[in-house]
């Protein structure tokens, strides 16, 4: 249904209508819940755990092997981006899949080059968001742990890390 649609549907409904209505979205779909709780029950801490504990569980799962699917913990920073979390929580979870994918390097050698070409694009991605933000002061240590903890790795990683710190972090 476009928009001008929507919008002379939902204007037609009763007040008691559009609450059943909204409420069986918040039943039926996931993303919608997740909205309510995080705008109407300004539950942020909640949703942020969440969507961390899914990039953590693709590297270090409570148990079974690591699938490491980046591309499913990326999703969940992308999920966590469309409801609108705060800057600072988003910041936070792009820093977390780059420390946990150095971490995981660390801890079972060198990776492939898509691995970390991965990590390196997020870690660009969340310098350029928290620049854009005004949040370089909240993370500069935490950026330049990441780049310290990569210096063991190959594939020019831990080079690449700190190019991008030094480009954001003029020290």
């Amino acid at each position: 249904m476009p928009t001008k649609g929507l919008k002379k549907h939902i204007t037609s409904l009763t007040k008691e209508e559009l609450l059943k209505h909204i409420v069986e979205l918040g039943k039926k779909y996931k993303p919608v819940q997740e909205y309510h709780q995080l705008f109407f029950e300004n539950d942020v801490e909640a949703v942020v755990v969440k969507y961390k504990k899914q990039i953590e569980d693709e590297f270090y799962p409570t148990r079974g092997l690591p699938k490491e699917r980046l591309s499913v913990a990326r999703k969940a920073i992308t999920e966590a981006k469309k409801l609108g979390i705060p800057a600072e929580s988003l910041a936070d979870l792009m820093f977390l899949y780059v420390k946990t994918g150095v971490r995981f390097t660390n801890d079972y050698g060198d990776i492939n080059e898509s691995f970390y070409t991965s990590m390196e694009s997020m870690f660009c991605k969340a310098l350029d968001f928290i620049a854009k933000e005004g949040l370089l002061d909240n993370f500069k240590d935490r950026a330049y742990k990441i780049t310290e903890e990569s210096c063991n790795t190959g594939w020019g990683f831990h080079d690449t890390l700190c190019d991008y710190y030094y480009e954001y972090y003029k020290t």
